[in-house]
């Protein structure tokens, strides 16, 4: 019950269970807990969206680095052999931390969307970007996948019913425009067979993170793709068995390198915080934060690879950014 006392103060009144009454203390409104304020720093801290837009960046920066963990890892392995054995080592991963955290299997309801998740992201994306490796340059493949956003986006507006503002897609529309322009700019004005790869993997890598972010909004993002993964595992396992058997294998320390970042950085760790980013952001937005992923792959092809920079990539650069920042502000 409430009381109030001559000088209008709310007061709290207990009523315990023999009858009698106690009075607490009135609230004073001093202090940032009672008046409801907050610093800056405790708001950032407390803001879902400011933490999910800093795990999905730390996603795109572990994604950055799969192409040139790819080259590497096919100086010592074949291509079906790669995919294969970073497939089965990412779900063996996963499988522990699913047994160690006692995590109950997905619901039914859960299991044809984790399927999406697993042919996309787990066996699509890497096997056709791991064949156009075998003719494309890091620094090409990276500018043709820099479209993924874009079309992330279109698979979620599609499967959500949610759609972005007219800002939105204009500025989605532009970087897309940029990094195509910029593709064609490099490969001399026509697609080759890699890029006929390229462009499939942004199909359905895209149906993956569409859905891999839908189902993250219902249970963890680290608990989606491990799931996705151990699904794929019986499949894998028995690839890597076959490819093992066929294609031969010259172990370096660039191969082991490259073998143990796409299947722990990229596959395991890079999806899981991915996840949970588009969870907490939203699918459309996170996606946009996509658009930096090829100019950080071009800047590791450099480093890594000692590929030659193109000079139109600072342009490019900067155009990405300004479409990035712009999208982050549009509503969705």
């Amino acid at each position: 019950m409430r009381a109030q006392d001559s000088a209008t103060t709310p007061t709290a009144i207990a009523v315990t269970a023999t009858g009698s009454t106690r009075t607490a203390a009135p609230a004073t409104g001093t202090g940032a807990a009672a008046s409801g304020a907050a610093t800056p720093g405790n708001r950032a801290a407390a803001d879902p969206r400011t933490r999910g837009t800093l795990l999905a960046g730390l996603g795109v920066i572990a994604f950055s680095l799969t192409f040139p963990s790819t080259v590497w890892g096919l100086e010592s392995f074949g291509p079906w052999s790669l995919v294969a054995v970073r497939s089965t080592l990412a779900a063996l991963i996963a499988g522990t931390f699913l047994l160690a955290g006692r995590v109950p299997l997905p619901e039914r309801r859960h299991w044809a969307g984790l399927a999406v998740v697993a042919c996309g992201v787990v066996i699509g994306f890497p096997i056709l970007t791991t064949l156009a490796l075998q003719t494309s340059t890091t620094s090409h493949a990276a500018v043709v996948v820099g479209l993924l956003p874009l079309t992330t986006a279109t698979f979620a507006a599609v499967r959500t019913g949610r759609r972005p503002s007219r800002t939105f897609w204009i500025a989605a529309v532009s970087g897309a425009v940029v990094v195509l322009g910029f593709t064609l700019q490099q490969s001399g004005g026509s697609f080759s067979t890699g890029d006929l790869y390229l462009f499939g993997a942004l199909l359905v890598c895209a149906a993956g993170y569409t859905e891999g972010g839908r189902l993250a909004a219902t249970m963890p993002g680290w608990q989606v793709i491990g799931w996705a993964l151990v699904l794929c595992l019986p499949l894998m396992a028995a690839a890597s068995a076959v490819s093992l058997s066929f294609e031969p294998v010259h172990l370096t320390a660039h191969g082991v390198i490259g073998l143990v970042w796409v299947a722990v950085g990229s596959t395991f760790f890079g999806l899981y915080v991915w996840y949970r980013g588009m969870a907490a952001i939203g699918i459309p937005k996170a996606s946009q934060l996509q658009l930096a992923q090829p100019l950080l792959t071009l800047i590791w092809s450099v480093f890594l690879l000692g590929e030659t920079l193109p000079l139109a990539a600072p342009i490019a650069a900067v155009a990405v950014l300004v479409c990035i920042a712009v999208t982050q502000r549009a509503k969705s």
